[in-house]
């Protein structure tokens, strides 16, 4: 398996347990009969500062996710990978593992700046595959 494959199961693997802190202190805020309905309706409150964030970090890494997929991908099936493109996939990582604390704790302006390292690193490996 390729350095860029192997980093891109550890990203998944972040997002999965980025999730379960998220879900816990949802279904503490929000009661499970709501968490485990159909959720037709919003909820009777808004999630509080931290269980939002850590939705919105969520959410973000999600959407991040499809960039750095499609990177790696590319690199790895169109026989692409190198140094380069290994050591993006580990900024992307990091920056990802950092983007969590600095989302939660309201780290600014680093949290924007750490997600910039993410976003340039995917797009610095896209730009490698064209190569």
């Amino acid at each position: 398996m390729t350095t860029e494959l192997t980093v891109l199961c550890l990203a998944g693997l972040l997002q999965a347990l980025t999730f379960l802190p998220f879900a816990l202190l949802a279904n503490m805020e929000l009661g499970y009969k709501w968490t485990t309905g159909p959720r037709d309706e919003p909820p009777n409150q808004p999630l509080s500062t931290v269980p939002g964030r850590l939705q919105r970090a969520l959410n973000n890494h999600f959407e991040g996710l499809i960039l750095f997929t499609l990177a790696v991908v590319v690199v790895t099936l169109g026989g692409q990978a190198t140094g380069f493109t290994a050591a993006m996939a580990w900024i992307y990582l990091a920056a990802r593992i950092l983007y969590i604390p600095a989302y939660v704790l309201g780290w600014r302006p680093w949290r924007s700046a750490i997600w910039a390292a993410g976003f340039t690193a995917t797009v610095a490996m896209l730009l490698a595959a064209l190569v």
